[in-house]
């Protein structure tokens, strides 16, 4: 369990960081480049992504 939650973790972290880059506009070409919207959204999707690998770490090390 703790491993697919890391995956899922390390996934959210991509895409939220994807999203929020095409949000802030540095990477142009898409219709999300420039909107605010996808910054946020991105940035709450980074966030989740941090929390589930700092869960799935912390579960790692329980005995």
């Amino acid at each position: 369990m703790g491993i697919a939650r890391a995956i899922a973790g390390i996934v959210l972290l991509v895409i939220g960081g994807l999203w929020t880059l095409q949000g802030s506009n540095v990477i142009a070409g898409s219709a999300m480049s420039g909107q605010s919207h996808w910054l946020y959204i991105g940035i709450v999707v980074l966030v989740a992504g941090i929390a589930l690998l700092i869960w799935s770490v912390r579960e790692r090390r329980r005995p």
